[in-house]
């Protein structure tokens, strides 16, 4: 609570009008019902379902409240029977004192949609009390002197109950000489007064006891009494007389307590005793007496307790001015109270909706009515909200707002919102209530899962073991609670492939990925898939990210051997002219790796030789070369080992062996003599046909070489023996007529040209076939 003459002017504000909002109704039929005080808790006032039209489940699913000004909850509704009953004795008295009727406007509030229904209960008096006076026993003095018909006001007795049953007239107890009329004050309260009816003889009768009865008009009537003493005075025929019979004074009900708020004067024309003056409160309330003080001498009048406009706006103060023989005058002061801006404005909260969903639009979040005390400019009304809030307030009926969205939340921006609402009056200085709300966002399913990343690769090393884990895809959920919560499935890849399932497994809760069985490089590089990921939510989203899946290469082939052949049922031997120079090619081995990268990176070494430093291999292309000239020292025979590596981790290796036949021309015939049988190979079906290939290109190479030179020996005159005679000459070959070309591997082509020569030495012929062996 906070008062101050706060501006307002970036906030949105809405004017509360008590008097506009009175004409707010129309329209609208406004019921009243009425029950007599003092019933049970729990008494039947009326039916409200039945009123209201409405079924009564509807009270229910429509959340139907029952508001009442104040803190006070008189009223409570049976959900099952739609039945308004008391919540608590109602005390008329209590609630409206003397007004008359005494309504109690109640609202009943309904949602879905909104409607808020007017009513009003009046609380009918019954006679539950009697008239009582302020004093039980009153002294009354009079002249001996006074005439016949003489009025003297007496103390007047005060009822609670109001219309029939509040006080009604006065009388008194049978005598000669006096009897009551019943008069009544500007403000409606009823007084008794003494009328002389027979003129009084001191001497003869000094006083009298007389009852007074106050009746009130109830059925059966109550009554109350008061013991009259009627002392008759001797003569002093000057009684005190005020100055005015009636003073107005108006007062702040923010005056200091012990301020003066008024003085009375009243002057006697007797002298002595007889004129001496004193003042006193005639016949005042309770409330009076506590509120106000009166100077005995001076006349002043002191506030001795703080007004309150709003508990009492009005005091009628009987004043008597009484001389020392006993005579008196009266006068009578009236304060009006006047209000200041003491009260700040009032909100009561009648029903939160919290949490509100995201993506409504128009929804109703909470209702409250606001009140002020205070009166005029004091007590007119405005409402008000920050200014950068999604929501609005709107006036309803009579003084009730309703707090709404003014467009729809989205709880992935912000899901929860403090709300302060402000009500200031327009008073001078103007006071303000400040009432907190926290309105919380509940989620709505508007989100779909998102990947971080559209794509994923992730890379396995081959030969892996089953179940292992190769990586996590994960995706995120902007909404809350279930709508968040994810699970992970697989689908097939964009393009035709294995299948994923066969092959990787997902874990729903996590999105860890999971590869089913090893994988095999050399059968499978790649393959991709799909995974989608989708919320609890109803109706469930989802989204989809690629994921390739890279088999990283092991080191798990050795290298294998196409050429020389390792499995053939004979060796292969090469043929080594002895005039070759140093550089030769003699042959080169073939190979290849079924790995990839580094670990299908060859090197080649020669590891044993017949006649070590003769021959040399090539560390990366396998041409195994002739390292020096050839000597008749030479072996005619020869034997290399050849080893074959690859580059991985750990490295693998195959070896080769590789027959040599020195040879001084190709027309000598040779017939190569294994060492040792050859190694049967496992089978494998590519290593078949390359088999197969290179024996039938071997196989036509021979046979077209052996047939040439048969049919030029058999043309020539004279010339050499045939074949099976036994062992050739050795033929001398002219080192001109030997061309060795072929620097190159065995992807190119070599040409051999070759010279045999008889006893003659010019006959000779040139042999030029195109070789071709590529590497694959």
């Amino acid at each position: 609570m906070e008062a101050g003459g706060e501006r307002f002017p970036k906030q949105r504000q809405v004017l509360l009008l008590f008097i506009f909002l009175g004409g707010s109704l129309a329209g609208s039929e406004l019921r009243r019902y009425s029950v007599t005080e003092e019933r049970e808790r729990g008494s039947l006032i009326a039916n409200l379902a039945k009123d209201m039209e409405l079924r009564v489940e509807e009270l229910a699913t429509r959340v139907a409240q029952v508001a009442s000004k104040g803190n006070k909850q008189h009223f409570q509704l049976n959900y099952q029977t739609g039945d308004l009953l008391l919540n608590e004795k109602l005390d008329r008295e209590e609630l409206c004192g003397p007004t008359e009727p005494c309504i109690l406007p109640f609202q009943v509030l309904l949602q879905n949609p909104f409607q808020v229904i007017t009513n009003e209960l009046q609380v009918i008096d019954i006679n539950d009390h009697s008239p009582v006076f302020f004093e039980n026993e009153m002294q009354v003095k009079i002249l001996e002197s006074s005439p016949p018909g003489t009025a003297i006001p007496l103390g007047n007795a005060e009822d609670l109950d109001v219309g029939r049953n509040s006080l009604q007239n006065y009388t008194l107890a049978p005598n000669s000489h006096f009897h009551v009329v019943t008069q009544r004050r500007r403000d409606g309260r009823k007084y008794p007064e003494l009328v002389l009816d027979q003129a009084l003889d001191r001497e003869e009768r000094p006083e009298l006891t007389l009852e007074l009865t106050a009746l009130d008009g109830g059925s059966p009537p109550r009554l109350g009494t008061a013991r009259l003493h009627i002392l008759v005075l001797d003569i002093n025929d000057n009684a005190p007389k005020f100055a005015q019979s009636l003073y107005e004074v108006q007062s702040l009900e923010d005056t200091p307590v012990s301020s003066v708020i008024a003085t009375v004067t009243a002057s006697d024309l007797d002298a002595g005793n007889y004129g001496a003056i004193s003042y006193t409160f005639f016949h005042a309330s309770e409330e009076i007496l506590k509120t106000f003080q009166l100077n005995p001498i001076t006349g002043d009048i002191q506030l001795v307790k703080g007004l309150d406009f709003e508990a009492i706006g009005i005091y009628e103060i009987d004043i008597e001015a009484k001389d020392g023989g006993g005579l008196s005058g009266k006068c009578t002061v009236t304060v009006h109270v006047v209000d200041v801006n003491d009260n700040p404005p009032e909100l009561i909260m009648s029903s939160v909706n919290s949490p509100v969903p995201e993506n409504s639009a128009e929804t109703v979040v909470a209702i409250f009515s606001v009140s002020d005390l205070d009166s005029g400019d004091n007590g007119k009304i405005k409402c008000s909200i920050q200014n950068d809030l999604p929501f609005v307030l709107k006036p309803s009926v009579e003084n009730f707002y309703t707090l709404v969205t003014e467009r729809p939340l989205d709880r992935e921006i912000k899901d929860e919102y403090n709300i302060t609402i402000t009500v200031t009056d327009l008073g001078t200085p103007r006071l303000q209530t400040q009432h907190s709300l926290r309105v919380q966002v509940s989620d709505v399913n508007d989100n779909a899962p998102e990947f971080s990343q559209s794509s994923y690769t992730l890379r396995v090393r081959e030969n892996n073991s089953p179940a292992l884990h190769i990586g996590t895809i994960r995706a995120t959920d902007r909404d809350a609670g279930s709508n968040a919560q994810l699970s992970y499935s697989l689908l097939p890849g964009p393009q035709p492939g294995p299948d994923a399932a066969a092959l990787l497994s997902i874990h729903a809760d996590s999105g860890q990925l999971f590869a089913l069985r090893a994988l095999d490089y050399e059968a499978l590089q790649a393959f991709e898939v799909r995974v989608r990921a989708t919320d609890q939510g109803s109706p469930a989203l989802s989204s989809q990210a690629l994921v390739r899946v890279q088999v990283l290469d092991a080191n798990d082939n050795s290298p294998f051997v196409l050429y020389p052949l390792q499995n053939a049922s004979a060796p292969v031997t090469e043929l080594l002219p002895r005039a070759a120079e140093p550089g030769y090619l003699l042959s080169k081995v073939v190979a290849v790796d079924r790995d990839s990268g580094q670990n299908a990176w060859l090197s080649f070494q020669l590891l044993k030789a017949t006649e070590p430093g003769l021959f040399g291999v090539g560390p990366h292309n396998g041409e195994v070369r002739t390292a020096r000239p050839l000597s008749e020292r030479d072996a005619p025979r020869h034997r290399l080992l050849l080893l074959v590596r690859d580059n991985g981790e750990p490295p693998r290796s195959a070896s080769v062996t590789l027959h040599v036949l020195l040879v001084d021309g190709f027309s000598q015939p040779y017939l190569p003599l294994p060492d040792a049988p050859p190694q049967r190979a496992p089978p494998d079906r590519l290593t078949a046909y390359l088999v197969v290939a290179l024996a039938a290109v071997s196989s036509l190479f021979l046979l077209s070489l052996l047939l040439f030179v048969a049919l030029r020996l058999c043309r020539r005159r004279g010339g050499p023996g045939s074949l099976g005679g036994g062992s050739l000459p050795e033929p001398h070959f002219p080192g001109h007529l030997v061309d060795v070309s072929g620097a190159g591997t065995l992807s190119q082509s070599y040409q051999y040209e070759v010279c045999l020569q008889g006893g003659s030495g010019d006959s000779g012929f040139n042999f030029a076939p195109n070789f071709l062996i590529q590497d694959t």
